[in-house]
């Protein structure tokens, strides 16, 4: 199990939680903070998603590589998203963002720093 929390983004043990379905644990999981980032920690376009996010505030990162259940959740996320691969993939608000084609283009357009304002994320 890994757990690291440094001065920017926290990384949280997905190992903790209890067991059940795949799906209503990712729900719960994004519900919990306001920016959640499922990332696979050898995976570059997840770091680039991290950094992005580490640079516009504090985002709670579960590697689910480092989970024992950690594919079934990728297998989950990849139904929800309709595509592979599954990670990275974002929530804000506890509400799905999409993979980092989605949030880049949010990022790009404008529409990123109002999404994260709204779920409390960011105070500017």
């Amino acid at each position: 199990m890994h757990f690291q929390t440094g001065s920017r983004g926290s990384y949280m043990p997905t190992t903790t939680s209890n067991g059940g379905d795949p799906l209503e644990r990712i729900e719960r999981l994004a519900s919990e903070n306001a920016v959640v980032i499922f990332s696979i920690s050898s995976c570059c376009m997840c770091h680039a998603i991290k950094r992005l996010f580490c640079g516009l505030g504090d985002p709670t990162v579960y590697e689910l590589d480092e989970d024992p259940r950690g594919k079934d959740m990728e297998k989950t996320l990849i139904r929800l998203l309709g595509s592979s691969p599954a990670v990275p993939v974002v929530f804000i608000g506890g509400k799905l963002v999409g993979a980092m084609d989605r949030v880049m283009a949010s990022h790009i357009n404008g529409t990123l720093v109002p999404l994260l304002k709204e779920a409390g994320a960011l105070w500017l």
